[in-house]
C-alpha cells in the first residue's frame, strides 16, 4: 500500500503519535518525520518546565512541519503533529494543501496512564488537561479520520490504514 499524500498523525500528548506514525509510514511505504524534532529549543524548554505553548510559540513549529509536508507532496509521507486546533491544521494545509489527518483519540484516563509510563519525553502529564482544553476535533470539511487508540500499536495502525482507505485517498 502506498499514498502520494502526506498524512499528519495528530492528537493530544500521549495518544501514540510517535509510536503509530512510524508504523503507519512503514505500512504505507513512505518516510516518517517526528513532529517534535521540528520544535525550536525554546518550545521544548517551555514544555519541559510544564508551561503550555502559546499560538505564537507554535507558528514557527507548524510552518516547519508544513514545509516538510510540502516537500513530500506527490511523494507521500507521514508526520506527527498535535495539530490540536483547526487554525493549526489550516496553517499546515496552507503549506501542504493535500495533507490528510489521522486524529488519534482515546479516553483521558488511558492516555494519562500511557504518559505516566513514558521514559525520556519532555511533555509532563501535567499538561494533558491543557491539551484536552485546546483540542478541536476534526470537522466534517477537513480531510481526515479519527482512530481510537485502545489496543496495541499494530491494531491501532491497522484501524488507521482501514480508515484512510475508507476516505478513498489511498491506493494499493
Amino acid at each position: 500500500m502506498s499514498t502520494p499524500h502526506v498524512v499528519v498523525v495528530m492528537g493530544v500528548a500521549g495518544t501514540g503519535k510517535t509510536t503509530i506514525g512510524p508504523l503507519l509510514a512503514a505500512r504505507l511505504g513512505v518516510p516518517y518525520a517526528e513532529g517534535d524534532d521540528f520544535h525550536p529549543q525554546a518550545n521544548i524548554d517551555k514544555m519541559t518546565a510544564g508551561t503550555p505553548l502559546s499560538d505564537d510559540d507554535r507558528w514557527p513549529w507548524l510552518d516547519a512541519i508544513g514545509r516538510w509536508a510540502h516537500s513530500r507532496a506527490g511523494l507521500g509521507g507521514v508526520v506527527s503533529s498535535s495539530a490540536l486546533k483547526r487554525s493549526y491544521r489550516d496553517r499546515l494545509r496552507a503549506e501542504a494543501p493535500g495533507a490528510v489527518f489521522v486524529h488519534l483519540t482515546g479516553d483521558r484516563a488511558l492516555i494519562e496512564d500511557r504518559m505516566s509510563h513514558r521514559q525520556g519525553h519532555f511533555m509532563p502529564t501535567a499538561l494533558l488537561d491543557s491539551q484536552f482544553a485546546t483540542l478541536q476535533p476534526l470537522e466534517a470539511d477537513e480531510a481526515g479520520v479519527s482512530v481510537d487508540v485502545s489496543g496495541d500499536p499494530a491494531e491501532i495502525t491497522e484501524r488507521a490504514v482501514a480508515a484512510l482507505q475508507g476516505l478513498g485517498r489511498l491506493s494499493q
